[in-house]
Order: structure tokens, then sequence, then C-alpha cells
């Protein structure tokens, strides 16, 4: 019986060098020193000290990485600033996830490491780059926390509100956590020899055990309903279009081909006043303007005929630098069909909303100072609007603000839309049906 134990942990110990050997660089039995659970000594109490600075990596890391991971909705506009400042398009949103992940992960292996390392009786000595590592992170963490809630503070809206989908999924994550940690707490605290080093080990670990389970009587979450009460799916509009190549005609196609309920653009003028679709105040990033005209790369976008927007792809530049994060690889066809975008017009644009019955929105960008239709812009695309396109009035949701009047007088039956919030009576008053208002700015109670 005794050989036979003997032989059991002879045979165990390759498990416990290498989880000594990750977590401390102790691969040698030499180098190891047992404790046994419930015991307390000198060296373990600085070594619990140390590991505090672990265990607060791990916190601010997993809020980290919950905190950026759920503004994904905003990475767009976060690599759009990054892209206005630096002068090239990178996903640095990506870059970031990636990090935090990567952090998060090596600071949980550690946990995990020292979990097991307990639970086998084994004296915790973290290793000297693992401190540096773990201090590494929480400066990361709690640094990058800062500039979040200074510079994003909106972002603290999106957090909050993710919560009512996450929040189940959280809790049962936290209560599986739990449990894996009743077996080595209650080894360490049966063989505790001192009634306070008990409740020190236990205590704790109740106390949150006791809050997980208290937490479900204040969760609400939209996610968890009677059958039969949820509500009629919202309409979409897509933003540019579906997430192809933005502002061109494949783009809109492909929302009309997803069921999209409308379409959304931007709106220029050219030199010699055709109203065409662009976001960007030039053509650098989303046409080969390097390539046509390499000494323009930097001229408003405006400031060309039409004529001259005509020769530039507005396509390839979506298969070389991918726009989006976690975009996927796309079929042949559609490669095909991206690299034969050009620039689209307003008028097409409206027509084939027109054909397939669809919503319209666009904001509205003003020609430079010198621009010929500087003054003229808003007559040109009304008479783009009534006159070429003759897309249904009820279709067209009119955002901009400046001449709202005017428009009211010229063209009726559209549906005026403004981009804030304002009291019911302004509202009445300039004849406004629609809001259109970042998600951040709403609450629920503004929704009904």
């Amino acid at each position: 019986v005794v050989r036979r134990r003997l032989l059991q942990r002879y045979e165990h110990q390759p498990f416990i060098s290498c989880l000594a050997g990750f977590y401390s660089c102790r691969w040698k039995r030499y180098q190891r020193e047992r404790t046994e659970p419930g015991k307390c000594c000198c060296n373990m109490v600085n070594e619990l000290k140390i590991s505090t600075h672990l265990d607060s990596s791990f916190c601010f890391s997993l809020v980290f990485l919950y905190t950026w991971g759920e503004g994904k909705n905003d990475y767009n506009s976060f690599d759009w600033y990054n892209y206005g400042n630096l002068g090239f398009w990178f996903l640095w949103s990506l870059v970031i996830l990636i990090v935090a992940a990567v952090l998060f992960t090596y600071v949980s292996l550690l946990l995990v490491l020292a979990t097991c390392l307990l639970a086998e009786g084994q004296q915790l000595y973290l290793h000297w780059s693992h401190k540096i590592g773990t201090f590494l992170v929480l400066g990361f963490s709690i640094s990058s926390l800062f500039a979040l809630s200074i510079l994003w503070r909106d972002h603290r809206k999106t957090v909050r509100l993710s919560f009512q989908v996450t929040a189940p999924y959280l809790h049962i994550g936290a209560i599986a956590i739990m449990v894996l940690l009743a077996w080595p707490v209650a080894l360490h605290a049966i063989r505790a020899d001192k009634k306070v080093t008990q409740v020190i080990i236990v205590g704790p670990y109740l106390a949150v055990l006791l809050f997980l389970f208290l937490i479900p009587l204040g969760m609400y979450s939209p996610c968890i309903r009677e059958m039969g009460t949820l509500g009629p799916k919202p309409a979409l509009i897509g933003h540019r279009g579906a997430p192809m190549v933005g502002h061109t005609e494949m783009s809109f196609l492909k929302t009309i081909e997803h069921g999209g309920d409308g379409l959304e653009t931007d709106v220029a003028i050219s030199y010699d006043g055709v109203p065409f679709l662009m976001h960007d105040d030039t053509l650098r990033r989303t046409t080969n303007i390097q390539d046509v005209y390499p000494n323009d790369t930097g001229k408003a976008a405006s400031l060309f005929s039409w004529d001259a927007l005509q020769k530039l792809n507005a396509g390839t530049w979506f298969l070389k630098n991918k726009p989006f994060v976690g975009m996927g690889s796309l079929s042949k066809a559609d490669q095909n069909q991206a690299m034969n975008q050009s620039i689209y017009t307003l008028s097409s644009f409206l027509r084939l909303a027109d054909s397939h019955n669809k919503l319209v929105i666009f904001d509205l960008y003003r020609p430079p100072e010198k621009h010929p239709y500087r003054n003229l812009w808003i007559r040109k695309i009304l008479d783009i609007i009534l006159k070429e396109s003759k897309i249904k009035r009820h279709l067209v949701l009119w955002l901009h603000n400046s001449v709202r009047s005017f428009v009211q007088s010229v063209a009726p039956g559209f549906q005026h839309t403004m981009g804030r919030k304002a009291p019911i009576e302004d509202l009445l008053k300039h004849n406004i049906v629609k809001l259109n208002l970042v998600y951040t700015d709403m609450s629920s109670e503004d929704i009904r």
C-alpha cells in the first residue's frame, strides 16, 4: 500500500512540475516547498500580498476587456478618428481588442496555475518576470479605463445597456467559477488549525456566493420575457449601405437584398453641379486617386468635375484595406463586383430606392468657398429629387435643418427628420415626424 502511494505521488510529480515551472520557474522537485492546506506561514503571507496584484490585474483587465468589447458598435468611429489624425486607415480598434484579450488570458492562466498549486499543497512563489507582467497589465488596464472615461464618456451608457443582454450569461459564468472553487476552498478551510483562519477562508467565499444568489432579484434583461410579449422587429436602415463598398451601388443592393427598410448616405456636389455620394472630404481613402491623379490626393472631392470623378475606381480600396472589424472574406463574385464599383450619383441612388420602395436619408455637405454651387446647393439637390429622380416624396427623410421651412414650402410630402432632441412643441411646430439620434442619446422613456 505504501509503495503504491509512493508510486502514485511520483507519477503525479510531472504535473506539479509543470504547474510550478510555469508559475514560478521552479521545475525541479527540490526547488519546491510543500505547505499543508489551511496552514499559514510567513512566506505564504508575503506571497499572498504579492498575489493581490495578480487579483487586481485580473479584475481590471476583465473590466477593460468587457468595456472595450462592448464598444464594437463604435469601432468604426474610433478608427475614423485615428484616420483623421494619422492620415492612414488601420483597424486600431481590433488591435486594442486583441491586446486586451491576450493580457486577460495571460493573467487568467496565472490565476488558474495558482489555484491548482494551492490545491496540490504547494507553496506559491510568483516568478519575478510574472510580477513585472502583472504590474504592466494592471497599469495598462487602469490607464486605458481612465482614458476611456475621459475621452469616450458616452461609452459608459453603452456598457450599462449591454448588461441587459449579457448579465444572465455573466451570472451563470460567475456561478460556475464559484462551484469550481468550492473544493479547494473547502479543503483549506477544513484543514485550517484555527477558527480565525477558517473564517478568513470561508467568509469571503460565502459572501460572494450570497451576492451572486441575490443578483437575479434586481436583474432586468429584455432577453428574459414571457412568450408572445416580444415587440415587432425595428426597421433597419443601411448606414452608407450594407457593410460592403460604402456609398456604391453594390452596398445599397446588398442592403435591399438583406431586407433593409431604408438607405442612408452622404451627398456632395461636383464642381460642375452633379450631386454624388461621398463621405470623406477627399478621395484619398475610398478611391484610386493616387494612381489616377497623384498630385491631387489632398484636393476636396467637390472640387473635381464629374468627368474626372467618373474615371476613379471606388471599390479596389475595400479589398486592400478591410474597413470593418470582423469582416469575412467575400465570394469571388462579390470581389469582382467590388473591384468594378464607381462613384455613385444621387440621382441613381434615388431611382434605386424608389424602384424598391425604400426610405432614404442623407447628410448634405455644403460645397467649399469659391465653388460655383456654394449658394445653390439646396436648390440643386431638390431639383434632383423632384424633377430628375421623381422619387415618391414620402420615402424621403429630410434631415438638413438650415432651410427646412423653404423645403417644406417647395417640396411638401417629405418626412422631416431632426438630428437632435427637442421639446414636443418645437417638433410639432416644425412638422418633425422623426428623430435621427445617436443610440447613446436615447433612453427607454424617449423611445416609448
